[in-house]
């Protein structure tokens, strides 16, 4: 989930070096890296860093294996919380990390401002992606273009409860003016993207944020279940269709953009300019049915997610 956190100690710096794992492996027990699958190292050492989750795994996969073929040695390192792998991209303990547009832009903001600062991202990528390039480059990160891929906070309902009430926007949900309970993280509470925007954007009576994990099986298990009637996951999960639960449109823009963001250690893209082209090139080709489907294929068909990066990047031609 793309959260807001304060930036860590150095503590959690060291959290992230001990944390290597290699995309499609075991990421918790800690690979080997890269081998770098051209075979040659003329190009150096880089580490790919970045949240552990399905869509990060994949998406950190692919930046693997991109490297590799481009001839560099490759260590990828996964962890929780962008409040743990951000200070590393800055102070170069990691090179390239694979993130959400808006996401950085208001983790950036609030570390710099104070957890208390408004949101400088909205649902406009060109605006957010100006308010991002100012504060990365005071913490030495390099942004490039954003893909059109874009995995934004979103909330479910199960196919009978939205054909039973014509539901299809979250403002079909607010208009029925029943009590709502959420499955959701706990940090959700006036959060302007979740209850907080539900709440006084859509007007829906939030009676209980019930908390659980983002995406979960278990937040999907306990709407399916009617033990909530809402609840939080991202719009690219494609497993909600095969569950019987239906996304409702996010008809007034509470959540902001979130398109794949290559973020790049400065430094690092200065001594290797080739790295734009690389992913320019690859965030071109990225869509969000990409994402999803890649998604799908790792969660419900249980590929690993090397093996779903390798497919991808055969199929759009770019190893």
């Amino acid at each position: 989930m793309r959260i807001l956190r304060t930036l860590t100690t150095t503590a959690a710096a060291a959290v992230l070096l001990a944390a290597a794992g290699c995309g499609g492996d075991d990421l918790e027990s800690g690979g080997d890296g890269g081998s770098g699958g051209s075979g040659s190292d003329d190009k150096g050492t880089v580490v790919v860093g970045g949240q552990d989750f399905t869509e990060m795994q994949v998406m950190a996969a692919i930046y693997e294996q991109l490297l590799e073929d481009d001839g560099y040695t490759v260590e990828t390192k996964l962890v929780t919380t962008r409040d743990v792998y951000l200070p590393e991209l800055a102070s170069g303990g990691v090179d390239i990390v694979p993130d959400y547009l808006a996401g950085l832009t208001d983790f950036l903001h609030t570390a710099k401002n104070g957890p208390d600062a408004e949101p400088v991202s909205s649902n406009d990528p060109d605006a957010t992606l100006a308010a991002l390039e100012p504060l990365a480059e005071e913490e030495g990160i390099a942004i490039l273009p954003p893909s059109d891929a874009t995995d934004q906070n979103a909330f479910f309902v199960t196919q009978e409860y939205a054909d039973q009430n014509d539901l299809e926007t979250l403002s079909d949900l607010a208009a029925l003016g029943q009590p709502i309970k959420l499955g959701a993280p706990e940090d959700c509470e006036g959060r302007s993207d979740c209850e907080g925007g539900l709440t006084n954007v859509y007007g829906l009576d939030i009676t209980e944020i019930v908390p659980l994990d983002f995406g979960s099986s278990q937040v999907k298990d306990a709407v399916a279940n009617g033990e909530v009637q809402l609840g939080e996951t991202g719009t690219t999960d494609a497993s909600l269709e095969q569950l019987g639960l239906v996304l409702l449109e996010d008809d007034k823009g509470i959540q902001p953009a979130q398109n794949l963001t290559p973020a790049i250690n400065a430094e690092f893209l200065a001594d290797n300019p080739d790295l734009e082209d690389l992913f320019n090139e690859l965030s071109e080709a990225l869509t969000t049915e990409d994402l999803a489907d890649m998604n799908l294929q790792v969660d419900l068909e249980r590929k690993k997610p090397a093996d779903v990066a390798a497919a991808f990047l055969e199929d759009k031609g770019l190893l």
